[in-house]
């Protein structure tokens, strides 16, 4: 099967060693622009395997265009894309385009899926390879994987240590079944669309009176990108590693610092049945991550303090 892999970050880079491990021809790699002095992982993979590189700012050119419909593929991969692809890039492979979502679609369509499914305290999340079409996620279903969300899971956590590797598997897999003949086209149904858009600091302020189930899911969601936000002392504060811990928070404010140990802040959250308290392991002011404890003891913080 002759490929055109489109991808970036370290995901495109290990579905690109699978494919080539399976025996599939990749006609050319397209990832990210140098930022920084430093080559997106996937262009580097595909130097080190002597492939044709390419690194577009953009995809939306006629010139991208007639570079991919030159390359004569059987079949386009999306692997892990934040650039919008237009129709004539993704329709120029013989048989469409595959692409990679992390959500069981048609549940969570957009770019910040990871993060919606654990504010949303789901319990089951995966990923989906799809065939590509002009909408968002849209088209026809490929294959799927259903990878449970633990309670403690943040997106990062869950991506990285969940459904990455799954999902390398199965993009191979796909490009694997369009290769045998008759791949599964399975029409998304309508009636169970969800898309959200995607997740800002809009979205990720702490109310402290929240249910602390909905305080917990937030922190989590938003860990690591953008960071769940709060303020002290009138500062911003970003919240990481959050756990629901047993401190009795009954009666507390909810924002409330209830104790700083080796577990770091402990803060009270929600009120009456839907009141406990979340340990925050990490977080960041104005500089890089701290640990919370060592965070308090700069700043003097006590118990008592309220955050918020």
């Amino acid at each position: 099967m002759r490929v055109v892999l489109v991808g970036q970050a370290a995901f495109g880079q290990s579905v690109l060693q699978g494919l080539l491990a399976a025996g599939h021809e990749v006609a050319a790699v397209y990832a990210l622009p140098e930022s920084k002095g430093r080559k997106d992982p996937l262009a580097v993979e595909g130097e080190k395997a002597g492939l044709t590189v390419r690194t577009p700012a953009s995809y939306k050119t006629p010139e991208v265009a007639a570079e991919v419909a030159a390359l004569g593929a059987d079949l386009g991969v999306l692997a892990f894309v934040t650039k919008i692809i237009p129709p004539a890039v993704f329709e120029a492979p013989r048989l469409g385009t595959l692409c990679f979502h992390p959500s069981l679609l048609p549940r969570y369509r957009g770019g910040s899926a990871l993060a919606w499914q654990i504010v949303r305290g789901e319990t089951r999340g995966g990923y989906t390879v799809f065939w590509t079409d002009a909408g968002i996620d849209t088209g026809p279903i490929l294959l799927q994987e259903e990878i449970a969300i633990g309670p403690d899971d943040t997106a990062g956590s869950f991506y990285f240590d969940k459904v990455f590797a799954a999902g390398v598997a199965g993009v191979v897999r796909a490009v694997d079944l369009v290769a045998a003949g008759n791949p599964p086209r399975i029409v998304q149904d309508e009636r169970l669309a969800t898309y959200d858009p995607l997740y800002t600091d809009q979205h990720a302020g702490v109310r402290w009176d929240r249910p602390v189930r909905e305080v917990h899911d937030l922190i989590r969601g938003c860990d690591p990108q953008p960071g769940a936000h709060t303020t002290c002392r009138g500062q911003m504060l970003r919240l990481y590693d959050a756990r629901r811990v047993a401190d009795d928070s009954r009666g507390a404010t909810p924002g409330t610092i209830l104790a700083i140990d080796e577990r770091g802040l402990v803060l009270a959250a929600g009120s009456g049945a839907d009141a406990g308290a979340i340990a925050l392991g990490r977080v960041r002011g104005a500089g890089a991550k701290v640990k919370s404890a060592e965070y308090a003891a700069e700043q003097k913080l006590a118990a008592s303090e309220r955050l918020g």
